[in-house]
């Protein structure tokens, strides 16, 4: 007669408990978060931001004599494409779609204006002045609202962005869409606009003062 003798279950060591103990409250933790079950939890691992960068100092003070007189909003969608020869575009190659966003001001400087491009008549009711032609200032790209679309980029490139730290680099588009936007600014008539605006800000200020006809040119 054979008689069979039942072992006694094993015992969990003690480690293995606190392991499965760690792991079952972590699964209910990321659940609360996932699901947003359990109010409070989401904050707890929550990231802050902390601001530590030091005060602005002034470097200059540039005293402005010119009137902005108008401004043009510009967008140019960028497509950027450079191929190495004799290599696929997978292996060496960038090809950058970028929406450019930026404005123009449009100014005339009339810290250009001499005593000799101003006439004022003896009864002061007339008054004649000569300025220089309005000019475009700097395209000014709004980050805020320039984007890039799509990136495509070869496996050598790729690499070369993670050792040079710098893995979303968009100067050169943006250097192009500051091109293309300053060229369509010369082509929009803002320069045009500027003068006329100007000429009626000088007409409504010195007929306030007085003057009956208020002629205004321009000229270098």
């Amino acid at each position: 007669m054979t008689t069979s003798i039942s072992q006694p279950p094993r015992r969990m060591p003690g480690w293995a408990k606190a392991v499965s103990a760690v792991v079952v409250v972590l699964v209910v933790l990321f659940a609360g978060i996932r699901l947003s079950v359990l109010p409070g939890i989401r904050d707890l691992f929550g990231t802050e931001t902390h601001d530590r960068s030091g005060p602005a100092l002034l470097e200059s003070i540039q005293d402005l004599s010119r009137y902005d007189a108008a401004s043009g909003n510009f967008q140019v969608v960028v497509d950027l494409e450079k191929d190495t020869k004799y290599l696929p575009d997978a292996i060496r190659g960038t090809r950058t779609l970028y929406v450019g966003a930026g404005t123009v001001d449009a100014y005339v400087d009339l810290g250009e204006v001499g005593d000799d491009d101003v006439t004022v008549d003896d009864d002061r009711t007339s008054a004649t002045l000569r300025l220089p032609h309005a000019r475009l200032g700097k395209p000014a790209l709004d980050p805020d609202h320039s984007y890039a679309v799509s990136k495509q980029r070869g496996l050598l490139d790729r690499l070369g962005d993670l050792f040079s730290g710098n893995p979303n680099g968009e100067r050169a588009v943006q250097q192009l869409a500051v091109r293309h936007i300053a060229d369509a600014a010369k082509e929009s008539g803002l320069t045009a606009r500027a003068e006329t605006n100007t000429t009626g800000m000088l007409q409504g200020l010195l007929k306030s003062l007085g003057f009956q006809e208020v002629h205004v040119s321009y000229g270098p």
